[in-house]
C-alpha cells in the first residue's frame, strides 16, 4: 500500500495547490457566477476524496464495502471528466493549470491501475470494514481528509451564495435606445470592473468589454454586454462615448523580479497605448477616458504629510514609476481632444474580492497584525465609492486630470488593523517586524510597509460626496453578512 499512499499524497498536495493558486488566487472562482457549476463539481469531488482518504487511512474495505469504494472512485472519475468539459466551456485555462491537470490525471490513472487488484482482493472477502492502522500515515491521511472536506464545504457554500446572488439580481432595464453610444471598459472582469459594468447595465448603458477570456466574460456578463478579445475587433465607425481603463496585472502578490516588473509595466502601458491608437482611428472620438492609476504614484510618504493631486511622483521608486508611466501614456489622449481623468485609487474594500476578504478572514480568526511600525498611512475606499467616482468622472465635464480616489480620512495601518478586528469583536495581538516582511517579499513589501496620506481634494472640490466616509462604519457594514 505504500505506493498507493504515495500517489494519493501527490494528488492531495497538487490538488491543494491547484485550488489555492488557480481556483482561488488567479481565477477567483467563488466570486464568479459563471463558475457555479464548476464549483459544485469541485465540492462533490472533494467530498469523495475526503471519504477515500479517511477510509483508506483506517480500514480495509471488504466485500460490499469494496464495491461502494469502487463506485465512489468511478463517480469521481465521471465528475472529473464533467469538470474538464465545464472548464473548457466557461473559461480559458492558463498553460500551467492545463499541465497541472494533466499531471493529476496521470497520477490518478496510476493510482487506479495499482489499486484495482487490491480492491478486487478485498471484494472477494466477507463484507466488513477491517480496522487497519498505518501509523503516522493514517494520521496524515486524516488531515488530508479533513482538509478536502473543509474545502468541499467551502465550495458548496460558494455555490449557495452565488445562487442567492442570482436570485436577487435585478434584471437590467432595456434603455439602450437612450444611449446610442457605448462605454468601452478594459479590466471589466476585475473586482472594480465587474461592479462598474453592473451599475452601467442597470442604467441601460451600452457596454463593450475587452477581455482575453471571452468565454468567461460572455458567461458572466450575458448577452447585453458586447465582449471583444482585441481592440482591432472594434470597427472605426463604432460610436464610443467613453473609455474606462481598469486593466493591469495584480501588483501585490509575486515578488518584483525583473520579469515581474516588465509584466506589471506592460499590462498597464501597452493597453493604454492601444486605447489611444483606437481613439485615433475612430470616426467619432470619445468624450472622456477614465484611466485607473494608484496612490502609489506618490511613492512612500510615511511622514503623514497630505498628498494632494498637485504632488509629483517619486522617481526611482518602482510603484511610483509604474503609475507615472501609465499616466503618461493616458495623457496622450488629451492631444486628441479627449478629456482624461487619471484616477489614483487607494485600497478598494468590498466583500467579494480585493484585499478585504483575506484581511477579514485573518481578523476573524484573531490573526490581525500590525505590520512594521504600523504608522504607515493606509489610504482606502469602499467599492461603491470607487464605481461612484468613475461614474462621477464620466458624467461631469469639469472633472479632468488627476483625482485621488480615496476616502476623506486616512488611518495608519495599525489603526486600520484594529478597526477591522473590532468589526468582528476581536483584538489585534500580533506584530510582524518589517525586516521579516522585507526578507520574504523584497521591494514589493513597500506596498505593506509604506504608504501615502492621499487626500481626495479634487473630488471634494468638484462636489463628489462619499457614500462611505467613516472607516469604522464601513468595516462594520462589510462585516455584516446580512
Amino acid at each position: 500500500m505504500n505506493i498507493i499512499f504515495l500517489l494519493l499524497s501527490v494528488q492531495a498536495v497538487l490538488g491543494a495547490f491547484d485550488n489555492l493558486w488557480h481556483h482561488e488566487w488567479q481565477a477567483k472562482l467563488p466570486q464568479r457566477p459563471s463558475a457555479r457549476k464548476e464549483l459544485a463539481l469541485h465540492a462533490v469531488r472533494e467530498a469523495i476524496y475526503g471519504a477515500v482518504f479517511m477510509g483508506l487511512a483506517w480500514a480495509r474495505w471488504h466485500g460490499a464495502w469494496a464495491a461502494l469504494l469502487a463506485l465512489m472512485l468511478a463517480v469521481e472519475l465521471v465528475v472529473t471528466l464533467a469538470d474538464f468539459l465545464e472548464e473548457d466551456r466557461t473559461r480559458q485555462l492558463p498553460a500551467f493549470e492545463r499541465v497541472l491537470h494533466t499531471v493529476l490525471t496521470i497520477t490518478y490513472g496510476l493510482f487506479l491501475g495499482l489499486f484495482a487488484p487490491i480492491l478486487w482482493t478485498w471484494w472477494q472477502q466477507p463484507t466488513a470494514l477491517v480496522l487497519s492502522d498505518h501509523g503516522w500515515v493514517s494520521f496524515l491521511f486524516t488531515l488530508y481528509a479533513l482538509g478536502v472536506w473543509a474545502w468541499s464545504v467551502r465550495n458548496a457554500l460558494a455555490v449557495w451564495q452565488l445562487g442567492r446572488q442570482r436570485e436577487h439580481q435585478p434584471t437590467p432595464p432595456m434603455l439602450a435606445t437612450r444611449f446610442p453610444s457605448a462605454i468601452l471598459i478594459t479590466g471589466a472582469t476585475g473586482f472594480v470592473g465587474q461592479a462598474l459594468v453592473e451599475e452601467l447595465r442597470q442604467e441601460g448603458r451600452r457596454v463593450i468589454v475587452l477581455s482575453r477570456d471571452t468565454r468567461q466574460a460572455r458567461l458572466h456578463f450575458g448577452p447585453s454586454v458586447r465582449v471583444v478579445q482585441s481592440l482591432d475587433d472594434i470597427a472605426s465607425e463604432t460610436r464610443i462615448d467613453a473609455i474606462v481603463n481598469l486593466a493591469g496585472a495584480r501588483v501585490l502578490g509575486q515578488p518584483w523580479t525583473a520579469s515581474r516588473r516588465r509584466t506589471l509595466l506592460s499590462s498597464r502601458v501597452d493597453i493604454t497605448v492601444a486605447l489611444v491608437a483606437l481613439m485615433r482611428r475612430l470616426e467619432q472620438r470619445p468624450r472622456v477616458m477614465v484611466s485607473a492609476s494608484a496612490v502609489g504614484f506618490y511613492g512612500a510618504v510615511n511622514s503623514g504629510e497630505p498628498c494632494t493631486e498637485a504632488r509629483g511622483p517619486r522617481p526611482g521608486q518602482f510603484q511610483s514609476d509604474l503609475c507615472a508611466a501609465a499616466e503618461h501614456e493616458a495623457r496622450r489622449a488629451e492631444a486628441l481632444g479627449v478629456r482624461v481623468v487619471r484616477l489614483r485609487l487607494g485600497v478598494v474594500l468590498g466583500r467579494s474580492d480585493g484585499a478585504y476578504p483575506m484581511l477579514a478572514l485573518s481578523s476573524r480568526l484573531g490573526l490581525g497584525a500590525v505590520l512594521g511600525t504600523g504608522e504607515q498611512p493606509a489610504p482606502w475606499l469602499h467599492l461603491h465609492d470607487a464605481t461612484g467616482l468613475i461614474r462621477f468622472a464620466l458624467n461631469n465635464d469639469n472633472v479632468s486630470g488627476a483625482v485621488n480616489a480615496v476616502a476623506p480620512t486616512t488611518p495608519t495601518q495599525a489603526e486600520f488593523a484594529r478597526a477591522l478586528a473590532a468589526s468582528f469583536g476581536r483584538r489585534v495581538r500580533l506584530k510582524v517586524p518589517a525586516w521579516l516582511l522585507r526578507t520574504v517579499g523584497g521591494e514589493m513589501t513597500t506596498l505593506l510597509l509604506d504608504g501615502q496620506n492621499a487626500v481626495p481634494q479634487q473630488a471634494q472640490r468638484l462636489g463628489y460626496v462619499h457614500r462611505f466616509a467613516s472607516l469604522e462604519a464601513t468595516l462594520i457594514q462589510l462585516a455584516d453578512q446580512r
